[in-house]
């Protein structure tokens, strides 16, 4: 079975999954206040704040592998 997709639609795509991210970052922030960012997790989310800034995309692989 084959899907085609636009270049729109996947950008669509891939702006939503940045911003599930985000959210996810958000509420892992709320949900474990009294945890700190280590140095390393802020840069990594300075680094991700960044991307989602500028509109670059998220290997779909990549986001599933980080997250689990």
């Amino acid at each position: 079975m084959d899907v085609t997709v636009t270049e729109s639609q996947l950008r669509l795509v891939l702006d939503k999954l940045d911003l599930v991210k985000l959210e996810l970052l958000r509420l892992r922030s709320m949900l474990l206040p009294e945890e700190e960012l280590s140095g390393e997790e802020k840069k990594e989310l300075e680094e991700a704040l960044k991307e989602i800034a500028e509109g670059s995309c998220v290997n779909l692989k990549d986001l599933i592998k980080e997250l689990g």
